[in-house]
């Protein structure tokens, strides 16, 4: 078990809970549910609140049953109010409690934002960390769903640009709930952004594992070219590697997981090693997490690219109504053809 921070919960309750390996298939709904409900049994002073996640469990049912098993005070309903819910939750967190607190929609967080920004952010540096901030603010993202725009929404840039926050999106439901429990177990605020598309997919958990913030993983090893991405996107691309083998192409795929702190090591030792790069994710494309990625591909592995990295994105549109949206989202095509431009050579050494 590795956990990146260092002041952290490693009470008896928590210590014996993770010496018994519990693997089991589940959605990664029900990995985070799964996840929500271990922290409220190993820690008191976690609590989670926020609208429709008691009696109705969340719109989308990730806090499904906590209120019924933990009681009103540990799982509640709050008002409309995104900004009255992140003010609860400084106070509480101020005041040693561990607060998880759910925005139903990605574009309904932002009513919050100035909060998140002035004060979540900023109050460990400004009280020269004698005041942490343990909460984490869950927010379902992206597309795939057939939404509208505020429903749709790719809000991370905004996250990742601010400092004193982590930003963290899994892929699969096994990194859903270890990193989910990291993320509630840190001293710092944690901007935990959950794939909405990706909340019926399927995959073994290890609830023993609780998984290192900030360490990318390696979703497939290729030789010929590296696709980087996070959350829902990492699909696309894992689709697209497949597709590419079967025309003799090799293609690694790195899932990023944490946004911020960003696994530069394993970022730069992946494209070194192929010499060649895409970046790829729902969001668009302009100042965005894809193109920061790329700008430090460039900057740490220039001397070693076979081709200029390319990034393939949401277009730089409000997100496009339900029927439009196959053509918004990044997919395998899109993906495959930023591959072919990547300066390859023929049997006779030259550019195809």
């Amino acid at each position: 078990m590795t956990i990146a921070h260092e002041d952290v919960r490693t009470d008896a309750a928590v210590a014996a809970q993770l010496r018994t390996p519990t693997i089991q298939v589940m959605t990664m709904a029900s990995a985070l549910n799964r996840a929500l409900a271990d922290a409220i049994e190993a820690d008191p002073e976690v609590v989670v609140f926020g609208e429709d996640v008691g009696a109705l469990g969340g719109v989308f049912r990730i806090t499904d049953g906590l209120t019924e098993r933990y009681g009103e005070d540990r799982c509640f309903d709050t008002p409309l109010a995104e900004s009255g819910i992140i003010g609860t939750a400084v106070g509480m967190a101020m005041n040693g409690m561990r607060p998880v607190v759910e925005m139903q929609f990605d574009a309904f967080a932002l009513p919050a934002f100035e909060q998140v920004v002035s004060h979540v952010a900023k109050l460990g540096n400004r009280t020269r960390g004698t005041m942490r901030m343990p909460m984490v603010i869950r927010i379902p993202t992206g597309g795939g769903i057939g939404g509208v725009e505020h429903h749709c929404d790719s809000s991370e840039a905004y996250y990742a640009h601010t400092p004193g926050l982590t930003v963290v999106c899994p892929s699969t439901p096994q990194d859903a709930y270890s990193l989910l429990r990291a993320a509630i177990a840190s001293p710092d605020p944690v901007v935990f952004l959950e794939p909405k598309k990706l909340y019926w997919t399927k995959g073994e958990v290890d609830t023993s594992i609780v998984d290192e913030i900030g360490s990318a993983r390696i979703a497939r090893e290729g030789t010929d070219v590296t696709l980087i991405s996070y959350g829902a996107s990492v699909a696309t691309c894992l689709e697209a590697a497949e597709i590419a083998a079967g025309e003799g192409r090799s293609v690694q795929v790195v899932d990023v997981r944490t946004l911020t702190p960003l696994d530069d090591a394993a970022i730069t030792a992946a494209v070194r090693a192929t010499g060649r790069a895409v970046v790829v994710a729902e969001a668009p494309g302009y100042a965005s997490v894809a193109s920061e990625i790329q700008s430090r591909v460039f900057e740490r592995c220039f001397e070693f690219l076979e081709a200029p990295v390319r990034k393939v994105t949401g277009f730089d549109t409000p997100y496009a109504p339900p029927k439009f949206e196959h053509w918004y989202l990044p997919d395998a095509d899109r993906v495959l053809d930023a591959i072919d431009t990547l300066h390859w050579l023929d049997e006779h050494g030259e550019e195809s």
